[in-house]
């Protein structure tokens, strides 16, 4: 009754005293040109890129809110910072490939591209069961005008946009930007922009809408208030969803946390990461990246087998003003009058004044807002693990290995 699956954990040893991304001193454009038949392989290369990114961005965001929730989609924001790339030139653009982790001594410029490209099909594929609406948006001051060329690029790799929008009537501008990101994800993400800066030249907006059903629903009236601690002293009363069945879980030593697993409809997936006790900095350090694989270098095997999970319920709403986080990371010139994007304007003075991600998560007894939950299923006569939990843990959501959203769970109750 049991089948084996692998969790391959790319672990990566991060230096806290230096950035994650090396210097790459060799020239950006890389002239050599890969066959045809290398087309298909593209996306594995941009997908390890996220991952990488993933990490650092995760270490960045950390490092800052040491005591608070986080969750964003490294997905959605490298997309962004491609999509950037079409316009981007000399500094500006090494230093935004260098953080995406892409060295161009390897992989040429529309080699990426196309990998993106393929990428943003693959989710934004239709699937049932499945809602994942990923984009990414320029807003332009109308007087600047975005070269021809690099709006076709932007629509056929990145199924991206560019709006002309006066900003000088800054009010208006930010009530034309909100409706737009709202329109698009459902209306889950409100009021992204506040304080829009008259002076803005460019505004660059990152989005991703996810809504997907369990494939094992929990039953609601199992949910009871339970107690939650966000650290040693302090403990919250937070919906403890309850399941008893057949899950994906197990146990990694090297990481000294309990792993589950749990399948959305449409192909994606959640892994739930819960360090033991005293053991998250740990876990921090050397965790990158967690997802389903079959293939080589396993470091994990997760059985299906029955256990008792209690796991809370959860809404986490993660917004990022990207520029100060970008800038540590290395990506400074973009923000600065160093910065030439001048393949978006034709001029190479004009820079991006902002740049703003939101991500949105429910985590509930269906896994979304529809459909009542199914009952409890019948369970092989042994004695299932217990798995709690009641302390701080992370998240990935991954779709055929690509990650999609990445967060820690601190305090259930806040949002925000």
């Amino acid at each position: 009754m049991k089948m084996l699956f692998f969790l391959w954990l790319l672990i990566v040893w991060i230096n806290s005293n230096s950035y994650c991304y090396e210097p790459n001193r060799q020239g950006v454009r890389n002239q050599n040109q890969r066959g045809q038949e290398n087309q298909n392989m593209l996306l594995q290369p941009v997908a390890n890129s996220v991952c990488q990114f993933a990490c650092c961005f995760y270490k960045e965001i950390s490092s800052r809110e040491n005591s608070g929730n986080i969750f964003f989609s490294p997905l959605s924001i490298s997309t962004a910072l491609a999509m950037l790339t079409l316009g981007a030139r000399s500094d500006t653009l090494t230093q935004i490939l260098r953080v995406l982790n892409f060295n161009p001594r390897e992989i040429s410029e529309n080699e990426i591209h196309e990998g993106y490209r393929q990428l943003i099909q693959m989710v934004n594929r239709k699937n049932e069961g499945l809602q994942l609406n990923m984009g990414n948006v320029l807003f332009v001051l109308d007087r600047l005008k975005p070269q021809d060329k690099f709006l076709s690029n932007l629509r056929n790799f990145y199924e991206g946009e560019a709006y002309p929008m006066n900003f000088k009537r800054a009010d208006q501008a930010q009530i034309k930007i909100n409706e737009y990101v709202a329109a698009r994800t459902n209306g889950k993400i409100k009021d992204l922009i506040n304080n829009l800066d008259p002076l803005t030249e460019i505004l660059l907006i990152s989005y991703i809408y996810f809504n997907a059903e369990w494939e094992k629903p929990f039953d609601p009236k199992y949910t009871k208030k339970n107690k939650f601690f966000v650290n040693g002293n302090k403990a919250v009363e937070v919906p403890m969803m309850f399941g008893m069945g057949i899950f994906k879980h197990g146990y990694d030593d090297q990481l000294s946390s309990t792993v589950v697993q749990m399948d959305y409809k449409g192909g994606a997936s959640a892994f739930f990461i819960l360090p033991d006790q005293g053991r998250m900095k740990k876990l921090e350090k050397r965790l990158s990246f967690l997802f389903q694989s079959t293939e080589e270098f396993p470091l994990t095997k997760v059985e299906i087998c029955s256990a008792n999970l209690y796991l809370p319920k959860f809404t986490l709403y993660g917004t990022y003003n990207l520029k100060d986080i970008l800038y540590k990371m290395g990506i400074m010139d973009v923000f600065t009058d160093k910065a030439d994007l001048s393949g978006i304007t034709g001029q190479p003075q004009h820079r991006i004044s902002q740049a703003i991600h939101k991500a949105v998560v429910k985590v509930d007894e269906t896994g979304t807002e529809a459909a009542a939950a199914t009952g409890m299923e019948i369970v092989p006569m042994s004695v299932p693990a217990t798995i709690v939990f009641n302390r701080p843990f992370l998240m990935v959501i991954t779709m055929e290995n690509n990650i999609l959203f990445m967060g820690k769970i601190v305090n259930p109750l806040k949002k925000d």
